[in-house]
This record gives C-alpha cells, sequence and structure tokens, in this order.
C-alpha cells in the first residue's frame, strides 16, 4: 500500500530509541523528511542519518523552550512541516507507594509526558495550519485508561494527555489537522526492558529477576508477548497518512489484547 507520505517533513520527539526511533526509520523509509529530536542522539539514530533524509537535533524537550527550538529546527531544514509525532516521554515505577512521591517527581513526569507533547504541538500548528492541514500522532499509553499506582504520576500525565489531544482534535480538525493517539501497551524498549528498566525497577524492589517480571507483565495480553517498536510505528504511519484521511480524535490501543473491556 502505498501511503503517499514521500515528501513530506515531519518533526518525531524523543527519536533516538524505542518507539520513536522505530518511527524515525519507518517514516524516512517512506520518503519523508525527518527532523529527529533527542537528548542525547544514539549511533542508531547517527547511522539514519546517513542513510536518509534525516536530521537528528539535540535538544531537552523537558525544558520550556527546547520543543519550540526543534519545530523551528524542521521548518528551517525542510521548509515547513507536515506531520508531527509526540513520543517523548519517561515511566519510573514507584515501588515505595504514592507517598513517595514528591512534587518534583510529579512535575518530572509531567513535563516530559504531558507539557513535552503541548509545547511541541503549540509550535508546530502554525506551520500545519499554513501547509492547509496535516496529522498529529501522539503515543500516549494503555494506563491512560488503566491507572496503576506503580505508575501512578505517568498514569495521570497519559490521562491529561489523551484528553488534551481528544479536545484539540476537535478544533484543529476544520482546519484539517487531525489530531489521533496511540497507546501502546508494555513495548520491548528500554522502557521496560532496560537496565533501569520497569522490569529491573520492580525485580529489585520485590527480589525477582528482570525477566520474571516481563514474562509476567507479558502474560496479561492474549498475544502472551511485548509489543515490538516497529508495530508501533506502522501504526503511526497509516494515521499520519492520507490513507487515514477521516480519522480523528481517536486513540488506537495496541497491547495485544491487555485491555479487555474495549
Amino acid at each position: 500500500m502505498d501511503l503517499q507520505l514521500s515528501g513530506k517533513v515531519a518533526v518525531v520527539t524523543g527519536a533516538s530509541r524505542g518507539i520513536g526511533l522505530a518511527v524515525t526509520r519507518a517514516l524516512a523509509a517512506e520518503g519523508v523528511r525527518v527532523t529527529a529530536g533527542a537528548r542525547q542522539p544514539t549511533d542508531e539514530l547517527t547511522q539514519l542519518a546517513s542513510t536518509y533524509q534525516v536530521h537528528p537535533v539535540t535538544v531537552d524537550l523537558g525544558t520550556p523552550d527546547g520543543p519550540a527550538r526543534l519545530v523551528d529546527e524542521a521548518v528551517a531544514a525542510f521548509g515547513g512541516l507536515d506531520i508531527v509525532v509526540n513520543n517523548v516521554g519517561a515511566a519510573r515505577p514507584r515501588v515505595d507507594g504514592f507517598l513517595s512521591v514528591t512534587d518534583e517527581d510529579w512535575l518530572s513526569t509531567l513535563t516530559i509526558n504531558f507539557l513535552a507533547a503541548v509545547r511541541t504541538t503549540r509550535a508546530a500548528l502554525p506551520h500545519l495550519y499554513a501547509r492547509g492541514g496535516g496529522s498529529i500522532v501522539t503515543i500516549s499509553s494503555v494506563n491512560a485508561t488503566l491507572p496503576d499506582p506503580l505508575v501512578i504520576d505517568y498514569s495521570a500525565a497519559k490521562g491529561a494527555l489523551a484528553n488534551f489531544c481528544k479536545a484539540l482534535s476537535k478544533e484543529a480538525g476544520p482546519r484539517g489537522v487531525r489530531v489521533n493517539t496511540v497507546s501502546p501497551g508494555p513495548v520491548a524498549t528500554a522502557l521496560w526492558l532496560g537496565g533501569d528498566g520497569v522490569a529491573a525497577t520492580v525485580a529489585t524492589a520485590t527480589g525477582s529477576t528482570p525477566e520474571a517480571v516481563a514474562k509476567e507483565a507479558a502474560s496479561g495480553s492474549v498475544t502472551g508477548r511485548f509489543t515490538r517498536p516497529d508495530e508501533v510505528a506502522d501504526l503511526v504511519l497509516v494515521l499520519a497518512s492520507e490513507r487515514a484521511g477521516n480519522t480523528a480524535g481517536a486513540d488506537f490501543v495496541i497491547d495485544g489484547g491487555l485491555i479487555t473491556t474495549r
């Protein structure tokens, strides 16, 4: 299927690894010119830039001006903007419970999982309007509707993010900009499986092993496995393309059947 993406310009946040890297790779392979924002570009992202029209930008998206600087870099490099993928995010398991979560923790979590997307979208939207339309795809989480005390601040931030995107879709849609969200369950990335990821953190707190924690998490899905980053990326690309031209204000869950009520 031709996704009709060739020649488009995209911004991807949190593009150095995991879902963001997979989305960047998939967009670039479709002929999209991608500005890829990351606090620390990886070798994999640098390699993509040597093969495709990928413009890595070193930026802290947790700062007030970082998202706008990333968007400005994209417009300067490629002359406009058609697609925004809000992907940057982080989760820290709160193994000591809610009372251990400080104001600083809450502000940090809300900044990277919510405000970074708000700021990126605010900077990008005038450029999408100038093009006459475009697509914003935001990576939310099943935790937006499946609150978990282990990630209580992350769940709250993703709930706010989903609400923001739904509201914005009603304002931006009539002007040709489609706003949608993708909500993964556990994904096989460093956030879950890295040395300081969720599985390792929970294992240390409970006396288990990262492998056992990951296996238990995967068993909650009917498929019995984590989602791969490239599977999330494929869904993002369809939503970014005009093949999904009348899809707006929707949330697409990709969790292997973890959530059984919808």
